[in-house]
């Protein structure tokens, strides 16, 4: 592994925690990434002709606040900064000590309400995940000069909103912990499903969401929804490999090839998610993750608890009542009742769910499978309209031909 290998390797790995580090001691995002970055160009240097050393991390840390306090030192506003110059050693500091651990304050301050839920992916992306500007624009489809501004507002708006870089008292912890939790989620599942573009998925995004997962249940080991968003993940992801065929068309999950499900994501998904319920602290992540569990657990489709599936998603609905859980516990009950009751449900909907990609999918499904061949079509159609992902475009367009009487394959 060339040094630079070594470097890459290294960030991916200590990026978040140096640099929450190094928020807490500067007090400033923009000064604290700026002067990362240069400690990574060092390494570049010197790693090449010394190695790495023992504590790679500690290291960074060491060369990124001497860089910092370069940066301070030049600054035209010198004086501003007198005070925080005098905080920050100007001695030989010992380059194996241990790296305070304040990525959870710097999870919460990316996850603010006070920024939008858009710039707190982006945020959490770029900050805790350590991908680069280059890579969250990719990630949300942007020019990368967009992205650098709008990383920039947010680091300006935390600046000068003076929004606090700590871990929420009591009294907000839970709602705060709850929009961490949530954006995580939408990271992974960006992956999962990508919103548009020729790829299904997005498999180095469904990976930073499990590496942030795995992050915060470390920092949260006694939270059991922390625990449930980790075990979801897992369970979800362990399918990867099956979700599209050889030549890259969309597997539905009843017809995928099981023997290609990763077994040990699913053995830790599932021991993750036993951890999480003997805290007795029942939240919607677990529910969701125990869902997984049972598609997991199946040997076959057919073998599939839908029953237990079905009331899942019935508690699940209370918990969260959402347009997402209410369709699939729509499509639950279908394959627990018959696809009749499940279009029951899902016709329910119809005013709230015109613009819901998902809704009319489920319907189009639904209603093929209760033989209404013509009113398939139009929901097929209309899914059509709604969706931007081609694999999923090309599964549907398939649908739709069968419907019409023109399936060439």
């Amino acid at each position: 592994m060339t040094a630079a290998d070594q470097v890459e390797k290294i960030f991916r790995e200590e990026h978040g925690r140096v640099l929450a580090a190094l928020i807490s001691q500067l007090g400033d995002f923009a000064l604290a990434e700026d002067a990362l970055q240069d400690a990574l160009v060092n390494a570049l240097e010197r790693w090449e002709g010394d190695g790495v050393p023992r504590n790679p991390g500690a290291w960074l840390l060491t060369v990124a606040k001497r860089r910092a306090i370069d940066r301070i030192r030049r600054a035209a506003a010198l004086e501003r900064k007198t005070a925080l110059l005098e905080t920050l050693p100007d001695e030989e500091p010992d380059m194996d000590h241990p790296i305070p651990d304040d990525r959870l304050k710097l999870m919460f301050t990316c996850c603010h309400p006070a920024l939008a839920v858009e710039t707190q992916v982006a945020l959490t992306l770029h900050t805790l995940g350590g991908l680069s500007t280059e890579e969250v624009a990719r990630a949300f489809l942007v020019p990368v000069p967009t992205m650098a501004q709008r990383l920039a507002r947010a680091r300006s708006k935390i600046r000068n909103a003076g929004i606090p870089y700590r871990v929420p008292p009591a009294d907000l912890l839970t709602a705060r912990l709850s929009a961490l939790l949530a954006v995580i989620y939408l990271i992974f599942n960006e992956g999962y499903v990508a919103t548009r573009g020729d790829s299904l998925t997005r498999h180095e995004l469904c990976g930073e969401a499990i590496r942030l997962g795995r992050v915060l249940m470390a920092l949260m080991p006694q939270n059991a929804e922390v625990k449930g968003l980790l075990a979801l993940m897992l369970l979800h992801d362990s399918r990867r490999e099956a979700r599209q065929d050889e030549t890259g068309n969309l597997v539905l999950l009843n017809e995928q090839d099981r023997t290609r499900w990763d077994q040990t994501q699913i053995r830790e998904g599932i021991a993750i998610l036993d951890e999480a319920l003997t805290l007795s602290a029942p939240g919607p992540y677990q529910v969701q993750a125990a869902i997984s569990a049972l598609h997991a657990e199946a040997p076959t489709a057919d073998e599939t608890d839908w029953l237990q599936i079905a009331a899942l998603y019935t508690t699940l609905a209370r918990m969260t009542p959402s347009m997402v859980v209410e369709v699939n516990r729509a499509v639950a009950v279908a394959m627990a009742h018959g696809a009749p009751a499940g279009l029951g449900l899902l016709l329910r909907l119809d005013d709230q769910a015109q613009n819901f990609y998902p809704y009319h999918a489920a319907r189009a499904d639904l209603l093929r499978r209760t033989h209404q061949r013509e009113a398939a079509a139009e929901a097929y159609e209309r899914a059509l309209a709604l969706c931007n992902n081609q694999p999923e475009r090309a599964y549907l367009q398939e649908r739709l031909d069968e419907m019409l009487g023109r399936n060439t394959r």
